[in-house]
């Protein structure tokens, strides 16, 4: 096979798995990041160490273990996932749990003074958080949340190990027909880089962008 035939035979179906399951995840983890974000800072105690429990168990675990966990123990107490659906919650939880550290030291970085001065203009706190301080510590967040995009759609190519027919499948099933490893695992080494540097530049693009007139 030629190296062009090598890349083809990869993306088939495995590039929409690849991709579906990061859109996804990714979904999850903002969601996941921002309501336990918020959460770590609740004056509620109860809530605070609720979150606290999630976020040390899914930053102390590995990725890995939390997806064999979620597809094949979960059967054993009656709950059967599908192979996508376990390795979108496994990811998103797991990043939900890194993306909640984010947002909350990125609400935490901003300015006292502003909240002050929201204060000062008798705004409630939902209105301090959306108008002053969200907007603020979103441009704080950002880069790191593009780190954790990227991350998170690397961290994809494990879902090959429970089965799920991604980018990494499909190069595995054809090194094993065509014995062909240096070429298939360059051409999956240069697949990913091509997917994932379109995403680390629209994360700058999106960061220049939201910080002109503010610096």
């Amino acid at each position: 096979m030629s190296f062009w035939e090598v890349i083809t035979s990869i993306l088939g179906q495995g590039l929409w798995i690849t991709l579906l399951t990061t859109f996804l995840s990714a979904i999850l983890a903002l969601v996941l990041g921002f309501a336990g974000g918020l959460m770590r800072l609740s004056r509620n105690k109860f809530v605070r160490f609720i979150v606290g429990i999630y976020v040390e168990v899914f930053r102390g675990t590995s990725l890995l273990v939390q997806l064999f966990w979620i597809y094949y123990v979960l059967p054993m107490f009656g709950i059967t996932l599908s192979a996508i659906t376990a390795a979108v919650l496994a990811i998103g939880l797991n990043f939900g749990a890194y993306t909640s550290e984010v947002v909350r030291s990125g609400i935490q970085s901003v300015d006292e003074g502003q909240i002050e001065a929201s204060i000062a203009l008798n705004m409630t706190k939902i209105q301090r958080m959306r108008r002053v301080i969200l907007p603020q510590a979103f441009i704080l967040m950002l880069p790191n949340l593009g780190n954790q995009l990227i991350e998170l759609f690397k961290s994809t190519s494990l879902v090959a190990l429970i089965t799920l027919t991604d980018l990494t499948y499909q190069a595995d099933v054809l090194n094993a027909t065509t014995l062909q490893t240096t070429q298939i695992y360059t051409a999956l080494l240069i697949i990913y880089f091509v997917i994932a540097w379109p995403m680390t530049k629209g994360i700058q693009i999106l960061e220049r962008k939201l910080t002109e007139g503010r610096m």
